[in-house]
């Protein structure tokens, strides 16, 4: 009995070593730059922080997958490096000897980049996962355009300058009618030319 427990448990150790890898077909490398990221503050990569990894990523899993209970033992990792990068594949719940094709794999994590990036506390270039590439952001979308705006405060300005000229030269006109009503004996129409000399 004891025998056949051992070779169960070599026998699995194979299976997962053969899943995992460069060449496996559904493998992907991580790589994580944790003194670039955080510089003194940088943390020491452990065991503990693989755990948090593999649950992580079999959070990722679960949302992505119905149906699926992934666990933290369905997430292989192998070829970890001391430079703090690693090959994961997942393993199905149902059947750990079959792992989950790389396209979902890739959709979970851009689905939940942020949330891998923020337990971390790295960012898209820090925590990187070879040849899958963030999701970018969509853009801002404002309900009323930034460029509408700013061309209505323009031409706000320029219509409140054409209705105060057209004030200000009425009010004038107004006042020198008014001048020439308080004051009826100067009836003339312009002004005294102080050069001008009649002989």
């Amino acid at each position: 009995m004891l025998g056949k427990v051992s070779l169960l448990l070599c026998l699995s150790f194979a299976l997962a070593e053969q899943l995992c890898g460069k060449d496996a077909p559904n493998g992907c490398k991580v790589r994580l730059s944790l003194k670039t990221a955080l510089g003194n503050d940088a943390y020491d990569w452990d065991d503990n922080e693989m755990f948090l990894f593999r649950s992580t990523l079999a959070y990722a899993m679960r949302k992505q997958v119905d149906g699926e209970e992934f666990e933290v033992s369905n997430i292989v990792v192998c070829e970890e490096t001391a430079r703090v990068s690693f090959w994961f594949v997942v393993t199905l719940p149902s059947q750990n000897s079959t792992t989950v094709d790389k396209s979902v794999l890739e959709k979970a994590i851009r689905e939940s980049r942020s949330r891998f990036n923020s337990v971390f506390f790295l960012t898209d270039q820090t925590l990187e996962f070879v040849d899958i590439w963030p999701t970018l952001k969509s853009p801002v979308t404002y309900d009323t355009e930034p460029w509408l705006i700013a061309f209505a405060v323009v031409i706000s300005i320029v219509v409140v300058g054409i209705v105060l000229l057209i004030l200000v030269s009425w009010i004038h006109k107004k006042r020198n009618q008014k001048q020439a009503l308080l004051d009826p004996e100067d009836k003339t129409d312009g002004h005294e030319n102080g050069g001008f000399t009649q002989m």
